[in-house]
Order: structure tokens, then C-alpha cells, then sequence
């Protein structure tokens, strides 16, 4: 399959699983000095490959494609050139949006959340699109697979677009179950000392 039917693939699968609801949220895969992106003001489940952008890495300046480059590119190509990231998923998930509006940061209700990198925390506000965005968001993803965006979303990273669509999942769950955790009381947060021992547990499982 290639980049650009990958990227309309799972475009589709997030139209399907709610994580994106018109033309919100963008996703984006790297090869090389070149970044297959989905196109702005298009459904995510509409697309066909050849509507798909390709930009330069370093530039913006668009290569391939039918389509003008979605607005979060400047975001998308700050986060390339500054991780090891090969693809990028963001959406405006409904969990994932409410934490971003009402918390500064996501604190680990679950072990699973070391699969994101532990603590996600939330970027600054910016508008959409713009250079102060990709900054933040940049900051926020210092050491982690996830970031949420203050009144505006989620992003995710990974080493593929399968990758990084699962981590956006995974955010999503991590985010409903501490806002669905909220309604019945205070979540209980699991310490660094917990964390480490599922860490631990991880890297020496116990013999069989």
C-alpha cells in the first residue's frame, strides 16, 4: 500500500472511530526529505490518493498533489524535524478535546500510559496553523509518543502511520477513562515508584 493510500485509509478509520468529525484533524507520513500530508478542507473519509499533497521536508513548498497541504503542515514538518517521527495523526477527539480544555496536562490514570510516554501534557494555546502552534506543540512532544492542544486537540507520533493511529487510540481511552472517572469520583493517579515497577516488570518479566 502506498503513503498516500495509507493516509486515506486511515483517514477513513478516524472519520469511523469519531476521532475526527468534517474536515477536522490531518494526518501526515515521512519518507525521506518528503511528507505525504492530507489535503485541507477535505473530508478524511473522502479522500483518494492522488488528492493527497507531498511537500519538501524543509521548504513546505508542495511537490506533488492535486490539493493546497493542510493547515497544521507547519506543525507537521516542525515535529519531522525535530523527532524521530515518521507519521502524524491529529485529531479533535471529543475525550481527548475536553482535557485539552480544562487541564494542563493528562496524569497517568492507567500503566498504559507509558506507551505514550508517561505524563501528557497539554501544549499552550496558539491559532491553528501558525509557527507559535507548532512550537508549542513541538515543547509538548519533548520526550513523548503524544501531546493534547489547549482548546483544539491531539497529536500523536510514530515510527509508522499504523504507529501513530494507535497512539491516537490509545490517548483517546486514556482521556475518557479519567473524564468518565471524574463523574464517579477523584481518579486515582499512579505514582512515579508504580510507574517504574511496570517499567521494571516490562524489561525482567518473571520466568515462566
Amino acid at each position: 500500500m502506498s503513503l498516500r493510500e495509507q493516509l486515506c485509509e486511515y483517514g477513513r478509520r478516524a472519520v469511523e472511530l469519531g476521532l475526527v468529525i468534517g474536515t477536522s484533524g490531518n494526518l501526515s507520513v515521512r519518507e525521506g526529505d518528503l511528507v505525504t500530508v492530507t489535503p485541507s478542507g477535505a473530508p478524511l473519509d473522502r479522500l483518494t490518493p492522488e488528492l493527497c499533497p507531498v511537500v519538501d521536508l524543509t521548504t513546505g513548498k508542495r511537490v506533488a498533489g492535486e490539493l493546497r497541504p493542510s493547515s497544521e503542515t507547519p506543525m507537521h514538518l516542525a515535529i519531522y524535524q525535530t523527532t524521530d517521527a515518521r507519521a502524524i495523526v491529529h485529531t479533535h477527539s471529543v475525550f481527548g478535546t475536553v482535557v485539552a480544555t480544562t487541564m494542563t496536562e493528562l496524569p497517568p490514570v492507567h500503566y498504559n500510559a507509558l506507551m505514550l510516554g508517561g505524563v501528557v501534557k497539554v501544549a499552550e494555546y496558539a491559532t491553528y496553523g501558525t509557527p507559535e502552534l507548532a512550537a508549542n506543540v513541538r515543547q509538548a512532544l519533548e520526550g513523548k509518543r503524544a501531546a493534547l492542544m489547549a482548546n483544539h486537540g491531539g497529536v500523536t507520533i510514530g515510527a509508522t502511520l499504523e504507529e501513530a493511529f494507535e497512539a491516537t487510540r490509545l490517548l483517546e481511552w486514556l482521556c475518557e477513562v479519567y473524564v468518565r472517572g471524574l463523574n464517579i469520583g477523584k481518579p486515582n493517579i499512579l505514582t512515579e515508584d508504580q510507574l517504574a515497577a511496570v517499567i521494571e516488570r516490562t524489561l525482567n518479566p518473571p520466568p515462566l
